[in-house]
């Protein structure tokens, strides 16, 4: 469950291509940051976005997050901002994430946004601009490599994702 603006939001359990990709792109983020300072959470992993300057509760429950404030890190949350969030849609769920869910990372300032559909075999990549809203840097579909803006060197290779 995820909670936003007073509202509930219910999610049914992800599909089994779902995971897979969520995995795989786990498992890329996990060894590109392994002994930095930041690291990658999957799903479920709560999500309280919070700002000083925000009165708003918003806890959403991303695919994957990549969290570089330790502070933010609580028992079984993190309360903050995180530097890229990494939502996969699902046929039942691409509007809560493409329009509920986007607003409020860019709100909040989450530096960068990754829709990976695997319908399509796709990823789109947002990057925030100095204006706090949301460009779209990247569209990758069946092939190619897409490039973090955030996390220098991070890259992924479509045909490994979706393999």
């Amino acid at each position: 469950m995820e909670y936003a603006d007073g509202l509930v939001f219910m999610s049914p359990s992800p599909s089994t291509v779902h995971q897979q990709v969520s995995g795989r792109l786990h498992a890329k983020l996990f060894n590109f940051l392994d002994g930095g300072k930041c690291q990658v959470f999957s799903a479920p992993y709560d999500i309280h976005l919070y700002r000083d300057d925000l009165d708003e509760t918003k806890i959403f429950i991303p695919d994957l997050s990549v969290i570089c404030d330790q502070d933010g890190l609580k028992e079984n949350r993190f309360v903050g901002v995180p530097e890229l969030i990494s939502e996969i849609l699902s046929p039942s769920n691409q509007s809560h994430d493409l329009v509920t869910k986007m607003e409020a990372y860019m709100k909040y300032g989450v530096k960068e946004y990754w829709v990976v559909t695997p319908m399509l075999n796709a990823i789109q990549l947002y990057a925030l601009t100095g204006e706090q809203v949301y460009q779209q840097i990247e569209v990758m579909k069946d092939k190619g490599t897409i490039k973090s803006s955030i996390l220098k060197g991070f890259q992924v290779h479509l045909e490994e994702i979706f393999r």
